[in-house]
């Protein structure tokens, strides 16, 4: 069941404000900065007071930790970064209830993890406890529960923690807040010629410089930043970098953001006609995202009224992230962003071209397998060139499943990135092996064995499209894989499922063909929760 964040008035924004380490606590004393801390209060506040809701995504608890223990630097042992984050994560949010206390102003404590989110119920309640703090007017302050997270359950940043709860909440904005203005296509620090990147309208085409690694106590850096910008805009979430030394300027960059959105929509409108056929349709290439008119636009005043009021030489500095056109919302999201892919399937161009028609997924255009995942997992669809039909092996099948171990080719690591909504998976390490020259040992064999790639490798390259829930677990899969669904039960002993996965667990990154039934969250507000 789809929920959806009901808008009390017309204007009313939700705005997510991510908080790193170095904005919270000095780099060397681990004293809090409390002058910027005040700041995003008093921000928070007036935020408040304006009736737009306020979730704060906050970092500081190793660094507040090592304040509290007199410790120099971040350890280097896992249990005693959760024993630091556990010391100084109850100090933050006593910090945090100090200060808003001083505007009688409510907060609430998330810590989630990975985990949390893994299974939907549970992302479910957790998006209600959001809405429901929200509504009550109730300030969220969020961080990963460090204390509980390992590698494996863990958002791996800050960032990336704020982009998925911004997607969770349906937020209007999300703010990434640094300690540059904005992105450059230099680095300001060495290049005096660098120059502001302002608007950003598809990030694939993005050339900036990140080379700004995170601070000695956070995780995250400027790459970090653009790939949670990546995932907020997919959600349809307009994402700011700024400085976090003036908190203030939020509200003026909202204000400016909004008349720049009406001004767009109401240009396209008035020359393009904007029919509901034509509303569906995706951009033109290089063209600006379509956006639907924000309702702010129509509660503070005319259109050149609104230019009038607000110029580009009186905003702030600041790098914005235009949301696409079509969000991906609600269980498309969640399979997106909300589960930690397990493993690979393989899939050809007639699968592909299946899904794409909204039919589910059938073992016979499954290629190859990567990983050791279990049933309900979610995995990554990546489509490829097959080489080799399975069917001719059947007769052969059951006595391959005997043979010596086999590795999976992936392609050079070397070759060309794909388009942005064909992102490759295969942008590793130089770890990863060539697959020409790579060998497989068996213990049972002196002999070393090459398996036949199954698939092209570089040409075309394989893509990535999306990812899925699946019915059958790793195992299961290579040996139906290039079989009819009717030969399921022969070659398992049993057939849970024709599909190896449904239609209504798989999501793609490109939003056309896994547009949700719901509504934008922009056009929800009528008949909220109905769903």
């Amino acid at each position: 069941m789809a929920v959806h964040l009901k808008r009390e008035f017309p204007g009313q924004l939700t705005v997510v404000i991510k908080l790193g380490t170095s904005s919270i606590v000095d780099e060397k004393t681990h004293q809090p900065l409390l002058s910027i801390l005040s700041l995003i209060v008093e921000t928070a506040d007036q935020l408040r007071q304006d009736g737009h809701r306020v979730v704060i995504v906050s970092s500081g608890a190793i660094g507040v930790g090592l304040r509290r223990m007199d410790l120099p630097k971040r350890p280097k042992h896992l249990s005693q970064m959760q024993a630091l984050a556990a010391i100084g994560q109850c100090r933050l949010m006593s910090l945090w209830d100090r200060l808003f206390e001083l505007v009688r102003q409510p907060i609430a404590q998330v810590l989630l993890t990975r985990n949390d989110i893994a299974d939907r119920t549970q992302y479910q309640n957790a998006q209600n406890t959001f809405f429901e703090l929200l509504s009550m007017g109730v300030i969220p302050i969020v961080n990963e529960n460090d204390t509980l997270a390992v590698t494996e359950i863990k958002f791996g940043d800050n960032d990336t923690l704020s982009a998925i709860t911004a997607g969770m909440v349906q937020a209007d904005y999300l703010f990434l807040m640094t300690d540059v203005d904005c992105l450059y296509d230099k680095n300001p620090r060495t290049n005096p010629d660098a120059k502001p990147i302002t608007v950003i309208e598809d990030i694939a085409e993005l050339e900036a410089d990140v080379s700004s690694a995170g601070s000695a106590l956070g995780t995250g850096g400027m790459s970090t930043k653009i790939v949670a910008a990546r995932l907020a805009t997919s959600a349809g979430v307009t994402t700011v970098i700024t400085k976090s030394s003036n908190p203030g300027n939020i509200a003026s960059i909202i204000k400016y953001a909004e008349v720049e959105r009406a001004a767009r929509s109401s240009s396209r409108n008035s020359v393009a006609g904007f029919d509901g056929e034509d509303a569906l349709l995706p951009p033109a290439a290089g063209s600006t995202p379509r956006e639907s008119p924000s309702p702010m636009a129509a509660s503070i005043g005319s259109l050149s009224e609104l230019t009038k009021q607000t110029t580009l030489s009186e905003v702030p500095l600041h790098t914005r992230f235009l949301p696409i056109a079509h969000p991906i919302r609600d269980r498309w999201f969640w399979i997106l962003h909300g589960l930690a892919p397990h493993g690979v399937l393989y899939i050809d161009h007639g699968a592909w071209h299946a899904l794409s028609d909204k039919a589910g997924l059938l073992p016979a255009g499954i290629v190859d397998v990567d990983g050791d995942f279990a049933q309900q997992e979610a995995v990554r669809i990546v489509v490829v060139k097959r080489l080799k039909s399975r069917h001719s092996d059947h007769k052969d099948k059951h006595s391959e499943q005997t043979q010596a171990p086999t590795q999976l080719y992936h392609p050079h690591p070397t070759h060309p990135t794909p388009t942005p909504d064909r992102t490759s998976l295969y942008e590793r390490s130089n770890q990863t092996p060539n697959p020409l020259t790579q060998t497989l040992s068996n213990s049972a064999l002196s002999l070393r064995e090459y398996r036949e790639p199954l698939y092209e490798l570089h040409n075309p390259a394989p893509f990535e499209i999306g990812r899925c829930v699946v019915n059958y677990a790793a195992k299961e899969i290579k040996k139906i894989m290039g079989l009819h669904s009717t030969q399921i039960h022969d070659a398992l002993g049993y057939a849970d499922s024709e599909y190896v996965a449904v239609r209504e667990n798989i999501a793609f990154f490109d939003i056309e063909r896994s547009r949700p039934s719901t509504p934008a969250f922009g056009k929800a507000a009528e008949g909220a929760g109905a769903q």
